[in-house]
C-alpha cells in the first residue's frame, strides 16, 4: 500500500537541495525568484510520500485588497513528476494545504508541453492560406503527458486562462525553444537557415565581440533596454530590479544568472540576460540599440548564448514567449521568423489554471483584475 501524500512548509534551502536533484526546473520555481517578485510574498512547499520528499514549489501569494485571503500562484510549476499515477492526489494534497493557509484560488502552470511545431510545419503554416494559428497547423508532434495533464485539470476543475493570441497576465503558453541534447555546435549551426549562418559569419568578420559581464554590467544593459523599450513601445522595468534580481540569483548559484554585451569598437550594441537551472538554459530579456543594426549584434549574441548552453550542460535554449499566431500579415511575423532562423521548434506548453477555492472571493478577485 502506497504512503499517504501530503504537503507542508520547507525551508529554502530544502527547496534548493530538492532542485538540485532534479535534471531542470523552471527559474520560476527556484526560492531566488521569491526573493525577486518582492510585491509578492512567498514560501516554499513540499510533497512526502511518507517521509520521502517527492516535489517542490515556490508559491507566490497576492492578497486581495482589505482581506486576509490571497491567491495562490505557482508560475511554470510545480516541480513534480507529472507523469505520476498518483499525479490526482499530489495536486489534491496542494489544493488542501493552500486553502488551509487561506488561499481563495490556486494558479499553476505545469511545464510539461502538449505540441510542438518543427521549422518545417511552421514555415508551411506560415505560407498557407488557410492556417493563421499554431493551433489550427498539423503539429509535428504531440506529447502523451502533456494532454493528460490538461485533462486531468479539467476534470479537477481548473480553469484554463489562455488568451486567443496566447499570452496571460502571467507566463506565456507558446514557447520557441532550441533542443541541445546530442547536438554539437557544428551540427546546431547546420541546423540553422541560410540567413542566420550568413549573418553569424558577417559578425565574426565585422569585428562584433561578446562578452560575459558581471553586475557592473547592468547599468549598460539597462541602457540598451531603455532606448528598446521606447522604440518597441513597451513600459521598462527599473535598473533596480534587474540589479536585485542578478544579486539574489547569483547568490543562489554563481552560474544560474549572466548578462551578456555585444560591442563594437566600444559601443554596446546589444545586450542580453540568460538564465540557467540544471539542463533548461533561457534567454530572458534581449535588448540592442538602433545604431550598426547591419552588423548583426543581435544575431552574434544569441549564437554565443547558444554555444555557452550548450557547453553548460543544456538540452534546451528557450527563447521563451511567442503569440499563437503564423499568418503573415501579423506584426509578430517577424520575430517568429527571426527564430525559426534558429532550427529550433514552436511548443505549446499546458497553460496557466486556476482552481478556485472560495468562489465567491475568486469572482471578485477576478472582476478586481480586469478593472484594473
Amino acid at each position: 500500500m502506497n504512503a499517504p501524500i501530503t504537503v507542508r512548509d520547507i525551508s529554502a534551502e530544502e527547496h534548493r537541495a530538492w532542485l538540485r536533484t532534479q535534471p531542470a526546473a523552471s527559474f520560476l520555481q527556484t526560492p531566488a525568484w521569491g526573493e525577486v517578485k518582492r510585491d509578492w510574498r512567498h514560501e516554499s512547499v513540499g510533497w512526502f510520500e511518507g517521509q520521502q520528499m517527492v516535489g517542490a514549489a515556490l508559491v507566490l501569494h497576492r492578497s486581495l485588497p482589505r482581506v486576509k485571503r490571497s491567491l495562490a500562484y505557482v508560475p511554470e510549476g510545480p516541480c513534480i513528476d507529472w507523469d505520476s499515477p498518483r499525479l490526482v492526489e499530489l495536486l489534491r494534497a496542494l489544493r488542501d494545504h493552500l486553502r488551509g493557509k487561506g488561499a481563495f484560488a490556486l494558479r499553476i502552470g505545469p511545464p510539461v508541453a502538449t505540441h510542438r511545431w518543427g521549422a518545417t510545419a511552421i514555415k508551411e503554416a506560415i505560407a498557407s492560406d488557410i492556417v493563421r494559428r499554431y493551433d489550427e497547423a498539423p503539429p509535428t508532434s504531440t506529447d502523451a503527458v502533456g494532454v493528460t495533464v490538461v485533462d486531468t485539470l479539467r476534470r479537477l476543475g481548473f480553469r484554463h486562462l489562455s488568451a486567443d493570441d496566447g499570452f496571460t497576465a502571467g507566463q506565456p503558453e507558446y514557447v520557441f525553444q532550441v533542443p541541445l541534447e546530442g547536438r554539437t555546435e557544428a551540427d546546431l549551426l547546420a541546423g540553422m537557415n541560410q540567413l542566420w549562418r550568413r549573418n553569424i559569419k558577417k559578425t565574426e568578420r565585422n569585428g562584433v565581440q561578446v562578452r560575459v559581464g558581471d553586475a557592473s554590467d547592468i547599468a549598460a544593459f539597462h541602457r540598451v533596454y531603455v532606448e528598446t523599450a521606447e522604440r518597441d513601445r513597451f513600459t521598462p522595468r527599473g535598473r533596480e530590479y534587474f540589479e536585485h534580481m542578478y544579486a539574489v540569483m547569483s547568490a543562489e548559484d554563481p552560474e544560474r544568472i549572466r548578462v551578456y554585451l555585444a560591442e563594437h569598437e566600444g559601443d554596446v550594441l546589444a545586450a542580453t540576460i540568460w538564465i540557467r537551472v540544471g539542463e533548461h538554459a533561457w534567454y530572458s530579456y534581449g535588448a540592442s540599440t538602433a545604431a550598426k543594426r547591419e552588423l548583426q549584434a543581435s544575431t552574434a549574441i544569441q549564437w554565443r548564448m547558444m554555444r555557452d548552453s550548450l557547453a553548460a550542460g543544456a538540452t534546451v535554449y528557450d527563447l521563451r514567449g511567442i503569440t499563437n499566431t503564423v499568418a503573415a500579415d501579423n506584426p509578430h511575423i517577424g520575430l517568429i521568423r527571426f527564430k525559426v532562423g534558429t532550427g529550433g521548434e514552436a511548443v505549446r506548453l499546458a497553460g496557466e489554471w486556476d482552481l478556485p477555492l472560495n468562489r465567491l472571493l475568486y469572482k471578485a478577485f477576478d472582476l478586481y483584475m480586469k478593472r484594473r
